[in-house]
């Protein structure tokens, strides 16, 4: 067994670890300066919210993008730049705030710009995590990432609580500030191995749709993605609602909400610290099913036992669930994705993610508008469970240990014209003759294979059988462009990739042949 502190005996995951630290602590002062500034409007439930929301909204809109950005560009450079944005951001604020020129409209303003910087830099971290630690630690890797946030969550948000309540949220803001230039010193003090240069570069356009065409032929994303939206969207009455239930239910002034905040940071540190003893003792299916239930039962809690003793230690064990769920969910999304596509995959996670806690909020501050704190808090619980029990019919399978890096296979393509990488659509073809005995057998391994083809470029696939001679198959399947046909021959492709293809061709007469269709009008 791994041991949960490994990943950080690796030197550059270490110092980008604590430089992480130092940004989540001071996204959390972020917020709970943001919230406490605005829990005194009228409607304070639509403008608490409305932080959060506003917050979250950014990743939903950018997180894909700047996920290709992140696979296309050297993910060093995209964090640091991105960093020196933020901090140049968190400034401001911080000036306008401590003159008192920051009424609640500005304040959503400059939060919305602050998670532009978050859309931008989650994406990019996610993928540079599995090229700074060895691939067997990965899901301590992905647990260090919990302990990370939820020690932010701990610290930051206690810290701010005593300095709002001392000083005002000016100078959480400024310690915010503060945080992104610790990152930006050690993006600058890493020095990241040179990569091959890209011989087929993407377009941008391009790169997007690749992204969405791997996730969207990947059953194992997409059912990953839809337990998280399962969760997320009921959870996330608690980050949404939270600060009105301290001002209004239980009476606590900024100091309270702090330590709430914390007792839900807590809870997800001791769930992290446990998870290799959870992975070895729990299904993914019963991890999902016993956080649901600890989380529900959290939440109806909340709603009915407003005792702040008893509201801390449901927060402690709904920290648990949701650090414990989330971050299996994470590890095995890590494990699964290819180097190719990594940052666009957890783009799209990420843009799952915020958009359930984005709607999520609104939601929430509107049922609790509409109807009651309670009200939002028991329904929420009650969707949780519903949510839960869905784990019947779609349930989630562990990741097989197959090697997920590129495996190039494929024979160079020797053509007699020369086609321009833009040049499209391109049609392969790939013809294979097939004994009687095996034919079912070759039909289903080639199910398999279409989904290979269709994560890795193509946009058409196909598999005909010859009229005049049975014993002839024909694969068909088209590209877009040449260069995404030749980056399938360059690194698109994995080794289990390449197991699902020589499954197939173990069960035909010999290798296919392969021919490449240009278009008719094509000049060479």
């Amino acid at each position: 067994m791994t041991s949960s502190w490994a990943p950080l005996r690796q030197p550059v995951f270490r110092v980008l670890w604590v430089a992480v630290l130092a940004g989540n602590v001071g996204t959390w002062m972020q917020t709970v300066g943001a919230q406490w500034l605005v829990v005194q409007e009228p409607h304070a439930a639509t403008w608490v919210s409305l932080v959060q929301a506003v917050t979250m909204l950014p990743v939903l809109l950018l997180a894909l993008p700047s996920g290709a950005l992140a696979d296309r560009f050297d993910r060093r450079r995209l964090l640091l730049a991105v960093q020196i944005g933020l901090f140049a951001v968190a400034s401001v604020l911080t000036v306008f705030t401590w003159l008192d020129l920051m009424p609640p409209a500005l304040l959503l303003g400059f939060t919305f710009l602050l998670g532009v910087g978050q859309a931008l830099t989650l994406p990019t971290w996610q993928a540079v995590i599995p090229e700074v630690v060895p691939r067997d630690e990965l899901p301590s890797a992905s647990a260090l990432g919990a302990v990370n946030t939820n020690l932010a969550r701990s610290a930051g948000p206690a810290v701010a609580g005593l300095l709002v309540a001392q000083i005002g949220s000016a100078a959480v803001f400024g310690l915010n500030a503060l945080s992104f230039a610790v990152f930006a010193a050690a993006l600058a003090w890493w020095r990241r191995p040179a990569q091959a240069p890209d011989s087929h570069p993407e377009h941008f356009g391009s790169a997007l749709r690749a992204g969405g065409r791997y996730v969207r032929y990947s059953p194992t994303v997409r059912l990953l993605l839809l337990r998280v939206v399962l969760f997320v969207l009921p959870g996330s009455v608690v980050w949404g609602l939270l600060p009105v239930v301290a001002h209004q239910e239980l009476g606590l002034g900024a100091s309270g909400y702090g330590i709430l905040l914390a007792a839900l940071g807590v809870g997800a540190i001791v769930g992290a610290l446990l998870m290799p003893r959870i992975r070895q003792r729990l299904s993914p299916n019963r991890l999902i099913v016993l956080a649901g239930v600890v989380y529900a039962v959290a939440l109806v809690v909340v709603a009915l036992v407003p005792l702040f003793p008893a509201v801390t230690v449901a927060l402690v064990a709904a920290g648990l669930a949701w650090m414990t769920l989330v971050s299996r969910m994470n590890a095995t999304l890590q494990l699964f994705l290819p180097n190719w596509v990594r940052a666009r995959g957890f783009g799209i996670y990420q843009v799952v993610f915020a958009g359930g806690q984005a709607v999520g909020a609104l939601a929430w501050g509107q049922v609790a508008t509409a109807v009651s704190l309670d009200a939002a808090f028991v329904t929420a619980a009650g969707l949780m469970l519903a949510g839960t029990v869905t784990v019947l019919w779609w349930p989630v399978h562990e990741v097989d240990g197959t090697d997920r890096s590129p495996a190039i296979y494929w024979a160079e393509p020797h053509l007699m014209l020369e086609p321009h990488l833009d040049e499209g659509p391109v049609l392969v073809t790939a013809v294979y003759r097939v004994g009687d005995a095996n034919v079912d057998a070759f039909r289903a391994a080639m199910r398999q294979l279409r989904g290979s083809r269709q994560r890795t470029g193509a946009t058409r696939w196909g598999l005909f059988r010859d009229g005049e001679d049975p014993a002839k198959f024909v694969e068909v399947y088209q590209v877009p462009t040449w260069a995404e046909h030749l980056r399938q021959h360059e690194g698109r492709l994995t080794q289990r990739d390449e197991g699902v293809e020589e499954r197939a061709v173990a069960l035909a007469d010999g290798p296919a042949e392969v021919t490449h269709l240009l278009p008719a009008d094509y000049q060479h």
